[in-house]
């Protein structure tokens, strides 16, 4: 067997060593099978590839991939997706805010038949507008769009080999990734835990970043700008037929 841990960098050359560190801890020499690291770094302009070049120089098992410039973390996951060669992978942020333990619960589930094994947030230590936009968020996507949404989100999730394979023939660029692996309908476990505050570093997760989320989630999944466009399309239709009898 071996383990994919998938890691989306961004502006992280302060969390990479910390983080690197406690999964070596909590994963590495506990596990008794094979595993890799993936690391992407998502056209960051900080030291941030740097930094991944001196911790593949010092484990063998890590592998980094640099993108051309900043497309996001949905391109950054599928990079690290394309190029892992684990049985299951894991993606896990670089932000240090999960708890690096809960992957060894993930794997288990994944053993016990699992395809899918999310991480869903039973709280987060984070400030008041951050939790009030995740509520409003994940509230619209269940309404609208994805009923199996959990009700606080994922980021932190285990797909098996079977999964990664959907997702690259999928090939979506404009999407949600969380809401591709919900819509593709395989056995799924859980695993819940407190997403911490942020101690080192700070977010790149910018109100843009938010919007676009929202409306690649809402056009890939949901009904709702079909209705909107035919809502506007039939009062245009009964104005233009009025003008037409009155006019």
């Amino acid at each position: 067997m071996k383990l994919s841990i998938i890691i989306p960098v961004y502006y992280n050359e302060q969390n990479l060593k910390p983080l690197y560190a406690d999964i070596k801890e909590k994963i590495i020499d506990v596990i008794d099978y094979d595993y890799e690291i993936v690391m992407v770094d998502d056209g960051s302009k900080d030291a941030s590839y740097a930094v991944m070049q001196e911790l593949a120089a010092i484990d063998a098992h890590i592998r980094i991939y640099r993108l051309s410039r900043n497309f996001g973390s949905h391109a950054a996951i599928l990079c690290g997706l394309d190029h892992c060669s684990g049985d299951c992978a894991v993606i896990k942020a670089a932000d240090l805010q999960e708890p690096t333990e809960m992957i060894l619960q993930m794997v288990k589930s994944w053993q016990e038949g699992n395809n899918v094994v999310l991480a869903v947030r039973k709280d987060r230590e984070e400030s008041r507008r951050q939790k009030q936009f995740a509520d409003l968020y994940y509230t619209l996507v269940r309404k609208t769009a994805l009923q199996t949404m959990p009700a606080h989100g994922f980021d932190v999730y285990l797909i098996d080999r079977k999964v990664i394979e959907v997702l690259s023939r999928l090939d979506e660029k404009n999407s949600a990734l969380t809401g591709q692996i919900l819509w593709s309908g395989f056995q799924t476990g859980y695993v819940e835990y407190t997403r911490k505050m942020r101690e080192i570093g700070t977010s790149r997760w910018t109100l843009k970043k938010k919007i676009k989320l929202v409306m690649d989630t809402l056009f890939s999944f949901s009904i709702l700008p079909v209705t909107l466009v035919e809502i506007v399309g039939a009062f245009s239709f009964l104005g233009a037929a009025i003008w037409a009898i009155f006019t």
